[in-house]
């Protein structure tokens, strides 16, 4: 079995697939506020068609998939395909991300489908901020599900927090103090250029130096650790606490130089790096397993060392425009 690297020697043993380009909220971050016009059903890939496509994966040496959107849980066959993919040979961590509006509702039957990790977007914990953030989401039902799931006994439940200038940056205590009583590793992730335009970037970035700046302030002692699973956070524990928090940074540190995955949109695209524009349509190849991996490996060889994301002196980057989509139609 010949295993996917880049041409910069970087083995790609994980896929993120998005399963829908579909969302019941309005992000501030992931979509403009009035919305995005959502691709026709046929545009989408089929369960079939996904299945094969994380089979041939398999058959190149990936064994970690997270599956995103979108919202994933708007399709009513996700736990089927979650199952599916559960039983292809190989494949050994299987995770989602979710907004959690419907995680009561849906996270039992995803455990014993074979989901192992649970991603679970939750930018704050007050109630007319959450529906701010989110242009009309209910918070209640988020914390409903976060609360079915930790009884489920996941392998790991993280909670995502992109923090924004001026809407929660405030809240970093409250979620470092989250950590106390709850086995949850509260990621914040820094606020990214993609669907958004550079002023209102840099007018709502914030560093996550800021984390530790909130923990020394407040006397607040932790320790690094080593959590398994796939992403690029940074992790940590406060003494005495069940959960930990973890740090993604792609602007003030960047973590490219150790990039392992590939993304799958909705409608059947490689994309090698978030970022930039380049993609490739690989939807017809699915069932060709030769063509398929020369696709997959020509998205490789194109992929760049580093995404340069808000890079300073844009007259150093070269033949590239950043990626159309918005984040929901990436998968993140």
């Amino acid at each position: 079995m010949e295993k996917l690297y880049d041409r910069y020697n970087r083995l790609h043993d994980y896929v993120r697939l998005s399963i829908t380009d579909r969302c019941n909220l309005r992000c501030v971050y992931c979509m403009p506020k009035e919305g995005l016009p959502f691709f026709p059903t046929d545009r989408v890939l089929s369960q079939d068609e996904i299945v094969q496509l994380i089979q041939n994966f398999a058959d190149m040496g990936v064994s970690k998939v997270r599956i995103t959107g979108g919202e994933p849980l708007l399709r009513t066959d996700v736990v089927e395909i979650v199952h599916r993919i559960h039983e292809i040979e190989g494949i050994n961590d299987i995770s989602i991300t979710t907004n959690g509006l419907f995680l009561a509702k849906k996270a039992k039957a995803l455990k014993e489908a074979g989901l192992d990790r649970l991603n679970i977007s939750l930018d704050t914990f007050k109630a007319d901020r959450y529906k701010e953030i989110t242009r009309g989401g209910n918070i209640n039902q988020v914390l409903e599900g976060i609360n079915v799931a930790s009884q489920l006994h996941f392998k790991k439940i993280k909670l995502n927090i992109v923090l924004i200038k001026g809407q929660n940056d405030d809240e970093v205590l409250d979620f470092l103090y989250y950590t106390k009583d709850h086995d949850i590793n509260v990621r914040f992730i820094e606020f990214m250029p993609i669907g958004n335009s550079l002023k209102t970037w840099q007018k709502e970035y914030v560093g996550l130096k800021n984390v530790f700046d909130t923990c020394d302030d407040n006397g607040i002692k932790y320790h690094p650790i080593e959590l398994k699973g796939n992403g690029p956070s940074d992790n940590y524990q406060i003494e005495g606490y069940k959960g930990s928090f973890g740090l993604i940074h792609p602007i003030s540190s960047n973590f490219c130089e150790n990039c392992n995955r590939l993304r799958i949109t909705a409608d059947g695209y490689v994309k090698a790096c978030l970022y930039w524009n380049e993609e490739i349509d690989i939807r017809k190849a699915i069932p060709d397993k030769v063509e398929f991996r020369k696709l997959i490996q020509k998205a490789l060889d194109n992929k760049p060392l580093n995404h340069e994301m808000a890079l300073k002196e844009t007259d150093r980057i070269i033949d590239k425009a950043p990626t159309w989509r918005h984040m929901s139609q990436i998968g993140g």
